[in-house]
Formats: C-alpha cells, structure tokens, sequence
C-alpha cells in the first residue's frame, strides 16, 4: 500500500463522516436500549462509530 493509497482512503472517508453520522446514532440508540450502555458514552461511541464507518465506507470505495 503506498501513501496515495492511504491519502484517498482518507479523502473519501472525510467526504463521509456527515453522512456516517446518522447510522452511528442509530446503533448508539440500539446499544443503549438493548444492552444497557450508559448515557455518559452516547457521544464518545457515537463519535467513534461515525469515525470507523466512515473508515470503512472510504476502504470500500478506494478498493472495491
């Protein structure tokens, strides 16, 4: 992998954290409902989650 390939995956990840955002919430809200997730890490998961799937979805259009 050479460093074009990681300055595109982060492009296209950037360009995706606005629209990643909404799915993370919606799992945080699941998490929460369902498994007992305090509320005083509903913005540290959420914000996580918004970052890893928007990693992924960059992943998916560099490589895919």
């Amino acid at each position: 992998m050479n460093s074009m390939d990681i300055v595109l995956t982060l492009v296209f990840s950037l360009v995706m954290l606005l629209f990643m955002s909404v799915p993370a919430m919606r799992v945080t809200h699941y998490l929460q409902e369902n498994w007992g997730l305090p509320s005083r890490w509903h913005t540290p998961t959420v914000l996580i989650l918004t970052a890893f799937f928007s990693l992924l979805i960059g992943l998916f259009l560099r490589f895919a």
